[in-house]
């Protein structure tokens, strides 16, 4: 690794503006709860939607939030959902992968989680082991008790669509999971104005990166991987790197890199006139 990465990351991570980024980033939403039980099921159903372009699936996340909250408490409105009263209510709502029905089955397990478990946090530390190097384990048992739910009752038919199975990718898989870890960076990491920090048993130091086509190339310039692939192995990688430079929270950077991707400050070329003025031209290869 370069010699001056950490202090050249940590001197960026310091000055980039975290707060005016929000509104660009599919966080704005869970920020918009108070209560923590409200704030991780606003997050998994903010998460699950947030791939391709923002301006694309910001509204129809706000669209299942504006129905779901509609009484004012998330929680209570996912708790009392009944699938042949309530599911009209999202009649019409797609997004690319996702059919109507498909997220009308996000709704519904989440509702079995929290029936069975209480909330999602008490789901997820059931899978949580602290002698685990990383969070993988656990978030492969995540995955797995949602997919092994039945979907018979939003389906008539038993297993799950594809468009269910890409809310859930497994690490077993070999993806990089990366709206999952988004979820749960959001969740677990409290060191700024940005994440939430109310899944507090599980430290910062066990997650693992979101890793998207963003940060994959900005990773690979910076010298944090020599995977050639996006997937789980990467995001290790990177992530055990970054534990070199902050080991209780490795993955605090992500924000900030990520959004300087997203921006468009660094492109998917290189334009020599964005990168004469980057915060990072000193150690980017």
């Amino acid at each position: 690794m370069h010699p001056k990465l950490k202090e050249t990351l940590d001197r960026f991570y310091r000055e980039y503006n975290l707060k005016s980024r929000i509104e660009h980033d599919p966080i704005e939403f869970p920020h918009r709860y108070k209560k923590p039980e409200d704030i991780e099921i606003a997050g998994l159903i903010a998460s699950s939607l947030a791939y391709g372009k923002v301006t694309l699936f910001k509204p129809v996340i706000n669209k299942i939030l504006s129905i779901t909250s509609l009484n004012g408490s998330l929680q209570e409105f996912i708790i009392n959902f009944e699938l042949s009263k309530d599911s009209k209510l999202f009649s019409g709502i797609k997004y690319r992968f996702n059919s109507e029905k498909e997220i009308i089955g996000l709704i519904y397990f989440i509702k079995s989680a929290l029936i069975e478990y209480g909330s999602l946090k008490n789901l997820f530390y059931s899978f949580y082991n602290s002698g685990d190097k990383n969070i993988t384990n656990a978030l492969t048992g995540f995955v797995k008790y949602f997919i092994s739910l039945d979907m018979s009752a939003v389906y008539d038919k038993k297993g799950q669509t594809v468009g269910i199975k890409q809310f859930f990718p497994s690490p077993a898989e070999g993806s990089a999971c990366k709206r999952l870890n988004l979820y749960l960076r959001w969740m677990v990491r409290s060191d700024d104005s940005v994440d939430f920090g109310i899944w507090n048993k599980i430290p910062p130091s066990k997650l693992i990166i979101p890793l998207d086509t963003h940060m994959a190339r900005i990773c690979t310039h910076l010298g944090l991987t020599h995977h050639k692939t996006t997937g789980w192995k990467m995001a290790e990688e990177i992530t055990d790197n970054l534990k070199i430079l902050a080991p209780k929270d490795p993955v605090k950077y992500d924000f900030a890199l990520c959004h300087l991707g997203i921006s468009g400050e660094c492109p998917p070329n290189k334009d020599k006139e964005k990168c004469d003025v980057c915060s990072l031209k000193d150690i980017c290869k």
